[in-house]
């Protein structure tokens, strides 16, 4: 069986946005050692904390489902939603989308009920009923399959969760650590990495960024087995030339209330401290990074 190498490259980052936080008013100082600089009343995240912490996270996966432990996907914010359920049907493991139910984890013998009545209400004939009673049957089971879909599988707790949002799924997040076991999330700049196993700072509320985080856990499961491991590009190629302008048109969808941040403008500082990639060449680094009329209106 031929080995594929999973590939992060520094450009799959910028181009999606990764590095963008949210307003300096909103964020959580807790975060500050993994902010880069802050431009126009944006916080920049690391990306060279953010590297190190994906390749944290893509080990302990790998780990944890070569040992036989089952990885749970949770995301239930609009722009996560259809990443979480392709990524997670992918690599055939189970996924949370559209609300979590309390007590999924430390209640789990009762939500194992219902994923019975589900299971059982999918394999019932209907056409013995009166109308109403399929009507009433029919609405019960749409709406277990909602919550439930993603989980009907799953026999036993998890081994690891991998979350997005933090401060949306903090249930989760509290019933994963009262039973001890391990959580990877993304942390944008105003959640809480602590209490987090394995954060990774970055944008959690654009599309493609979410889309990128979750595929890279996805293909931690899928090569599970293999010993290669991670790759990761962190320089920009001289056939990237164009990243600007592939950036410009990478900018990520977010709900109708948020502004998209241009990563077109986006350049490095000049400060010698821990430097964060750069997409221009030096002579442009007195152009402002981020567009002043184009923050995320988190």
């Amino acid at each position: 069986m031929e080995e594929h190498v999973a590939v992060v490259t520094m450009k799959s980052l910028l181009e999606s946005g990764v590095h963008f936080g949210h307003q300096v008013k909103r964020w959580d100082p807790r975060m500050k050692k993994f902010i880069f600089a802050e431009r126009n009343g944006i916080h920049i995240i690391d990306l060279q904390k953010t590297i190190q912490a994906i390749k944290e996270a893509y080990e302990v996966v790998r780990k944890t489902v070569a040992a036989g432990k089952p990885v749970l996907f949770v995301g239930t914010k609009k722009q996560a939603q259809q990443a979480i359920q392709k990524e997670a049907e992918r690599c055939e493991q189970y996924y949370v989308n559209n609300r979590w139910l309390g007590g999924m984890l430390t209640n789990f013998a009762t939500v194992r009920k219902s994923i019975e009545r589900l299971i059982k209400l999918e394999k019932e004939d209907f056409s013995s009923f009166t109308k109403k009673e399929q009507a009433q049957l029919q609405k019960e089971k749409a709406k277990l399959d909602k919550n439930l879909c993603g989980i009907k599988g799953m026999t036993k707790l998890p081994g690891i969760l991998f979350v997005i949002d933090t401060r949306k799924e903090a249930i989760a997040v509290a019933e994963a650590r009262r039973l001890g076991i391990p959580i990877v999330a993304v942390v944008d700049t105003n959640c809480n990495p602590e209490g987090i196993d394995y954060p990774i700072p970055g944008n959690d509320d654009a599309i493609r960024s979410i889309s990128l985080f979750t595929q890279i856990i996805a293909n931690a499961v899928v090569e599970a087995e293999s010993e290669t491991g991670l790759k990761i590009i962190e320089t920009l190629q001289e056939d990237d030339e164009s990243a600007p302008a592939a950036v410009a048109e990478a900018k990520a969808e977010v709900e109708e209330e948020e502004v998209e941040v241009d990563p077109a403008n986006y350049v490095a500082s000049a400060e010698p401290a821990a430097a964060a990639p750069s997409v221009a060449d030096a002579a442009a680094v007195e152009e402002p990074i981020v567009e002043e009329d184009k923050y995320y209106a988190k």
